[in-house]
């Protein structure tokens, strides 16, 4: 893990278990995103459905991953402040994103500075699989492969998905930029 990466709480064991899509997970999203929108107002330049649970038909750990992004994410007391008094705890601090969750963990708000590179991969990479059936189903096998194994740090679990998450976003910018997509369409 990045030295540059402070997890609140230190090291996490947890079971990684990925199930299969399930349609209750956008309604989920809806209803924490009304409660982001609520807590920031206007700080949150953009919420967006991220990660597995946003892509219909993908197996996934069964925790909703929202992505805001705001003008600073430095500027915890306008950012992460608002996110605490709403229920969320802070779990880990990096260079230019946040991620909160829930107390039952089964929601991930990572914040992002708008614009950011951080911002681009996570919404680009989701929509490359929303639209890729064969980038999906590798994306899905490997998954499924790495939560049979032992992981003593779910972050070992996400860092191990690295190597074909890299090669599919390569994919994806020069599909990107086939298309001339664009994290705001």
């Amino acid at each position: 893990m990045d030295e540059d990466v402070e997890l609140i709480g230190g090291v996490e064991k947890r079971d990684i278990r990925v199930v299969e899509y399930d349609p209750a997970w956008p309604e989920r999203f809806r209803a924490e995103r009304e409660r982001i929108a609520a807590a920031l107002g206007t700080t949150a330049r953009r919420i967006e459905h991220i990660g597995s649970t946003a892509v219909p038909g993908l197996a996934a750990k069964p925790v909703v991953d929202i992505g805001v992004s705001v003008p600073d994410v430095s500027a915890e007391e306008t950012c992460l402040g608002p996110l605490r008094e709403a229920g969320y705890q802070l779990r880990v601090r990096e260079p230019g994103h946040r991620m909160l969750r829930t107390p039952a963990r089964d929601v991930h708000v990572h914040v992002c500075d708008v614009g950011s590179a951080w911002e681009r991969a996570h919404l680009l990479f989701r929509d490359r699989l929303r639209g890729d059936e064969s980038d999906r189903a590798r994306y899905a096998q490997l998954k499924r492969e790495l939560a049979g194994r032992e992981w003593a740090d779910m972050n070992a679990y996400a860092d191990a998905k690295g190597p074909l998450i890299d090669e599919i976003l390569a994919r994806a910018e020069a599909w990107a930029r086939s298309r001339g997509w664009t994290p705001d369409r």
